[in-house]
């Protein structure tokens, strides 16, 4: 099992904690702050997700006029957690 709490940068949220099972398999994902509502429901879409998936559809998502998001951070987080 792979655990890595990321500072996130540029977001609302301050950090997400992440649990990978050994085939990098996502299967816990936590939002520190941010619009709880959607965090949660970007948390459970993801479970069960395998790392590599959910980095590809997530990667690249803006906020308003922000260069990043938070679906955004959580794929870089994920990218640093499987060595990418």
């Amino acid at each position: 099992m792979k655990k890595l709490s990321y500072k996130t940068q540029g977001t609302c949220s301050q950090a997400i904690d992440i649990e990978l099972d050994d085939e990098n398999v996502i299967r816990f994902v936590q939002f520190h702050g941010g619009c709880n509502g959607n965090l949660q429901g970007i948390s459970k879409l993801v479970t069960g997700m395998k790392a590599e998936e959910a980095i590809e559809k997530l990667s690249g998502i803006r906020c308003g006029f922000k260069t990043t998001s938070c679906p955004d951070q959580l794929s870089k987080a994920l990218s640093k957690a499987i060595g990418e």
